[in-house]
């Protein structure tokens, strides 16, 4: 058997509807290897040309994943929204795959539970949320993003152990981190204003801003 691949940062994307296109042409602008895989020769086609890895196949087949390598991804995204069966089999494969983080779209509240309930580590509702989110949202740590503009955002982060029991003054804005702290969550309280003398306590979560770029390395640390 193959060993497991170390870029976690590799994406498959099941489903090449609206959503699937517009995740995988966001996950492939942050420089991210996305696999891209539908059923329909004429969407597989039609995508060839703009995704860099675009292959038909039966994405309910375990047997079909493994031959394409999708044991050793770190992330997939069943992103099927017309059929709930092919949606729920193919998170039923990859769960048998062993793929460390399986997001999967879910197009009613009883989808999703069906999603949950066959092993999905995160059901999403495309319909609220915007691609480039997502996309940052599966690829990095981050408990939440919000995007303004194209150079700077605004992230939930766990609290990196590296900043743990020291006061904010000694860790931001600048330095090692490049963001500023804007909030945080003390376990068993409320969000609220971060200031110099706040101490990160563990368990912690954090509200930052920064560039994108930075808000993303920040989430690493995490």
């Amino acid at each position: 058997m193959s060993a497991r691949r170390t870029d976690e940062g590799s994406v498959v994307v099941i489903g090449l509807g609206r959503f699937g296109c517009h995740l995988s042409g966001a996950l492939a602008a942050m420089n991210h290897e996305v696999l891209a895989i539908d059923r329909n020769p004429e969407q597989v086609q039609r995508w060839s040309a703009q995704l860099d890895r675009v292959v038909q196949a039966d994405a309910t087949e375990e047997g079909s994943l493994r031959q394409l390598g999708v044991a050793d991804f770190g992330r997939a995204v069943v992103a099927i929204g017309a059929s709930l069966e092919a949606s729920v089999l193919t998170v039923l494969a990859l769960v048998e795959l062993g793929v460390p983080q399986i997001w999967a779209r879910a197009t009613s509240t009883k989808h999703a539970k069906i999603l949950d309930s066959v092993g999905a580590h995160h059901v999403i509702f495309p319909e609220a949320e915007t691609g480039e989110r997502l996309a940052h949202l599966i690829v990095s740590r981050m408990l939440d993003f919000i995007e303004f503009g194209d150079d700077f955002a605004i992230a939930k982060v766990c609290a990196p152990e590296a900043m743990l029991g020291r006061p904010l003054s000694e860790l931001t804005p600048t330095g090692r981190y490049g963001v500023r702290v804007v909030g945080v969550k003390l376990p068993g309280e409320r969000f609220r204003y971060a200031t110099d003398a706040t101490v990160i306590a563990p368990g912690s979560m954090l509200i930052v801003e920064g560039d994108i770029e930075q808000v993303q390395r920040f989430a690493e640390f995490s």
